[in-house]
């Protein structure tokens, strides 16, 4: 009988019945005019929310000025920022102009006070070293931080709709990161840093555009009731200024993610090609800069040990349009007595190394202690076995005098192969015969627990 062919919708049809059981939201969905509700309410920032944002500001640069990540990750939990933005983008998503005004107000209301805040703190208390700090160092965004920011607020607007909650909030609040860029914008004001200011504003206006976004996104796909207006004109109208607003906000947040996307590509390319033809036998890469500013490329190398020759560092300059860096510039410096090495990236780099081999050092001499205490235990336990069995032994062989076991390794001369043995040397006053020893060896060996066990009588 002729094997029926394959209905190729009837496949389609099937996966889209498996999708829509498995990842249908709408389910799920939980009572829309009370999550919109719970989404309004945490747009409000007056009273107790705002001095609750307030102290958790407090909370973080102090965490900043120690260098403590719990105490950051505390005040992240603590702080309501993500309750006007997700406003934000469900204004958006249901076309309502007044949740938007109160959601950007409240927003630059919430942005003014922390940063404000933050400025006082570290003007009052300024931060030993903060340009060492791993924190304060978060003022420049890659499209990692622009990813996070988008699967955070897609969590985040997921959580408040479906009817288990869970904790999901809290944990897109750590993970997007809206608190430590704002007290790093305090801290360049209060110190006069430009730079810091401007790059932790960066970052912190990346993650708030893109949670909006994704919170538009959620909206948009659980198909929550838009607002209709009985006057059409004025529904265009507000359309208009809800579209207006949202363009001009995306606007600058799509060039900056453009520009986050080339950097990240552009890098990831100068490092493959200092990696694969930048690597010379008894020569190491001591120190390594990527500069980008401008129209300017350029990527600077310091090399350490054996002289490369010029002719070698040519043909790794023809290759550089391989990795589509054409337009750097490729300066390699080779020693130590040069002006244009950094002194302070050598010493970090060789405390790294050094701390990294130590660590590794560490680990090794861990794991032999371990082996080490494993076979003292080893020993202690025949040592322990030796005294549980002489009692036993007065009462079964009288003639025995003195017990001595010990764990030994028999290697056979004429092979490479290794015996594990447990010996039993016994002192007799009255020496047994051959039957009478064999009865003793079998007896040791049931009671020690050993595989194999040679007597030794003297």
């Amino acid at each position: 009988m002729a094997e029926q062919p394959t209905n190729p919708n009837r496949n389609i049809f099937a996966i889209k019945t498996f999708l829509r059981e498995y990842l249908d939201l709408r389910k799920d969905k939980d009572n829309e005019l009370e999550t919109v509700d719970s989404i309004r309410k945490g747009v409000e920032f007056k009273g107790a929310t705002l001095w609750i944002l307030i102290f958790a500001i407090f909370m973080a640069s102090l965490g900043l000025n120690v260098n403590s990540t719990a105490v950051i990750i505390g005040a992240m939990l603590i702080s309501p920022l993500m309750g006007p933005i997700m406003g934000v983008g469900l204004s958006v998503g249901l076309n309502d102009f007044d949740l938007m005004k109160r959601s950007l107000k409240s927003f630059l209301i919430t942005t003014l006070f922390s940063v404000t805040t933050a400025t006082i703190f570290f003007l009052v208390s300024p931060v030993a070293e903060g340009q060492q700090s791993e924190l304060l160092a978060r003022t420049s965004p890659t499209i990692y931080d622009v990813f996070i920011a988008l699967m955070g607020g897609l969590a985040g607007v997921v959580t408040l709709s479906t009817k288990e909650k869970g904790n999901v909030i809290p944990g897109v609040a750590i993970a997007t990161a809206l608190m430590p860029p704002l007290c790093t914008a305090g801290y360049g004001l209060a110190t006069g840093n430009l730079i810091f200011f401007l790059g932790a504003f960066y970052l912190y206006f990346i993650n708030s555009v893109f949670i909006s976004l994704a919170t538009f996104i959620g909206v948009r796909v659980m198909h929550f009731q838009r607002k209709e207006f009985v006057d059409k004109n004025r529904e265009k109208k507000v359309r208009k200024y809800i579209v207006l607003i949202a363009v001009l906000t995306m606007c600058p947040a799509v060039c900056l993610t453009i520009g986050i996307i080339q950097d990240t590509f552009y890098n990831s390319s100068a490092n493959r090609f200092v990696n694969e033809q930048l690597s010379f036998e008894n020569t190491q890469v001591l120190d390594k800069k990527i500069l980008r500013e401008g129209g300017e490329h350029e990527i600077r190398v310091v090399l350490i040990g054996q002289e490369v020759p010029e002719a070698s560092i040519a043909i790794a300059r023809s290759k550089m349009k391989d990795y589509k860096l054409d337009k750097t510039k490729l300066t390699v410096l080779q020693g130590m007595n040069n002006e244009a090495v950094d002194i302070s990236s050598i010493r970090a780099m060789v405390m790294e190394d050094f701390y990294k081999n130590s660590e590794q050092r560490l680990v090794e001499q861990k794991q032999k202690i371990t082996l080490l205490e494993k076979d003292l235990e080893h020993y202690k336990t025949y040592d322990e076995l030796g005294k549980k069995i002489i009692p036993e032994l007065k009462v079964l062989y009288p003639s025995v005098k003195t017990v001595s076991l010990s764990h030994a390794l028999e290697l056979t001369v004429d092979s490479v192969r290794i015996d594990t043995i447990t010996l039993a040397v016994l002192k007799f006053g009255k020496h047994p015969d051959a039957h009478e020893q064999a009865k003793i060896a079998e007896w040791l060996k049931a009671r020690t627990g050993a595989k194999q066990l040679r007597l030794i009588a003297e």
